[in-house]
Formats: structure tokens, sequence, C-alpha cells
């Protein structure tokens, strides 16, 4: 495995005691191979000597000073130096030691959201007190944990908990407490993680008409114009010998013309005569033939 120099994930925050009270120091740290790990107050190697009672522990990446009764003298600058063959990194607080006390009081109070799944959350506060308030995070009234998944960091007076990946599960009331040796706060928001919706887009329809349904279509139309046609009044002029004489006949259908007859039928010679032989008999040059009643176009 690869070397890797010092890198801290949780540095250290400043504290704000209250005198007689414990302030501790907290960071985390990474590296390859693992640190080791100084502490240090005003730029001066932390010794016992230098801090009695003070009580200095390093597992598992895990950097702690804890002071148990403060006074005013302890205040001041305190870092922690990590080191390792790679490389060295340096965290640095303050710790401030007061006779004053003050309840916890949020500067900035959660804020409700609502999330797609998946996205990354990250719900902060600030607040104020002293001593340093203890803050702790809860869902549905059950007290959150820090890990992989939820994760709660501080800087300085700012308060978060982050989380990785929301989804619909992590939906709910959250609410943040502050708490001091004088007094309490509380303040509280909504999650709302919505799932992924699948849109599902519609389908286009076709329809198919085969040739077969076109050709008669197209037929049905050509009857229906040459119907209309023949509806329509029909002009026929009639012209006689010796006068002009117009009549108007309306037909439903179009006249019928009759088959002309073959000239090789033995009575079309017989028929010619007689026609020619009733002209030569008319008494009158001009014969008047009554045309039929028109049918009446309904």
């Amino acid at each position: 495995m690869s070397t890797q120099a010092p890198t801290f994930t949780q540095p250290l925050q400043s504290v704000v005691a209250l005198e007689g009270s414990a302030a501790t120091f907290e960071a985390q740290v990474s590296g390859n191979p693992v640190p080791e790990v100084s502490w240090f107050r005003d730029g001066q190697v932390l010794t016992a000597a230098a801090l009695p009672g003070a009580q200095i522990s390093f597992s598992e990446g895990r950097a702690v000073l804890r002071i148990p009764a403060v006074t005013a003298a302890h205040s001041g600058r305190f870092s922690v130096r990590a080191t390792n063959g790679a490389g060295q990194a340096t965290s640095t607080a303050e710790l401030l030691v007061t006779a004053e006390t003050a309840p916890p009081t949020f500067i900035q109070r959660l804020q409700s959201m609502t999330v797609r799944q998946g996205s990354q959350v990250r719900l902060d506060v600030r607040v104020m007190g002293i001593p340093t308030p203890v803050v702790k995070f809860y869902r549905e009234g059950a007290e959150i944990q820090s890990s992989t998944d939820f994760q709660i960091v501080q800087e300085g007076d700012l308060y978060s908990l982050l989380i990785a990946e929301a989804f619909p599960e992590d939906s709910g009331t959250y609410s943040v407490s502050a708490s001091n040796s004088s007094g309490r706060a509380t303040s509280t928001a909504e999650l709302l993680v919505q799932s992924e919706e699948v849109v599902v887009p519609a389908k286009k329809t076709k329809t198919v008409v085969s040739t077969s349904e076109i050709s008669q279509t197209r037929q049905t139309r050509v009857e229906k114009k040459m119907e209309a046609r023949f509806e329509s009044t029909a002009m026929m002029e009639m012209e006689m010998e010796g006068g002009v004489e117009i009549q108007h006949l309306a037909h439903k259908t179009p006249p019928r013309i009759p088959p002309k007859p073959s000239s090789k039928s033995p009575t079309s010679t017989s028929v010619v005569s007689k026609i020619t032989a009733a002209r030569h008999q008319s008494p009158s040059p001009v014969r008047h033939v009554k045309a039929p009643t028109p049918t009446p176009v309904r």
C-alpha cells in the first residue's frame, strides 16, 4: 500500500468553557503509515507538567485532549500535529474560559426542504452559548450517530448533518438540540425525499388502410359526382323544320341511347322506306310533334 501524508478529516474546533467545567478538543486524522500525534499550547509542546490533569489519547485516528476543570489561566491557542514518513499536518483552535454563562441560542435554525432521491442533503444550524453547548441531531425523536451515511460536522458555531445520498425512507421530522449548564434549545424541520418517477411516453397509433379499401373509396367518390351531375336539370333543344321549339326536360337519370341496328339486319331497309313514304304523304311541309311531358324533379 502506498504512503499517504497525514490529513485532518475533522479539524479542531474552538471551545468556550465555563470556569471550573471540563473542556475537550477532538480531531480526526488519517495517513499511512499511522501518524504520530503531538499537542501544543501557544506554540509550546504540551506536557503533563505544563498542564496538570490533562488527558491525552489517540486511537483509530481520533486525537483527544481533555482538561477536567479549566480556569482562566487555561485560555489560549491549542494545536495538534500529526506526522509520518510522508509528511505532517496541523490543526489549531482556541480555548476561552469565562465566568459568565449564557444558555444556547440558535443564530441559524433548521430549514425544511424537499429534495429528489439520490441527492446530497445538508441540514445546518448555528448556535452560541457559554459554556459551548453540546449539540445533537435527531430523526423522529431518535438520536443520529455520526456514520458514513449520516455525518455530523462542526465548524466553529456551525453544526451540520450531512446525508450522503437521500432516499424516501429518510423523510421525516429532524430536530437538533443544544444544551449547556445554563439551559437547552431545540430547532425542528421537515425533510421530504421524493422518489424518482418513470414517465412512459404514450405510443403513437397508426391506421393502416389496404389498397382495396382505397380503390373502393375512390370509386364511391366518382359515382357520387356522376349522380350529382345527372340530378341537375338537363337542357334539351329540339329543332323542327319551319321553326325552332326549345323544351326543357328534367331527367333523374341520363337518357339512354338505343343501340344502332346492325347493317346486316333485314329490317333496316323496310323501316327507312316506310319513314320516307310517310313524309311524302304529309299535307303540311312542317309537322309539329308534341314532346312528352317532363317528369318533375324531386
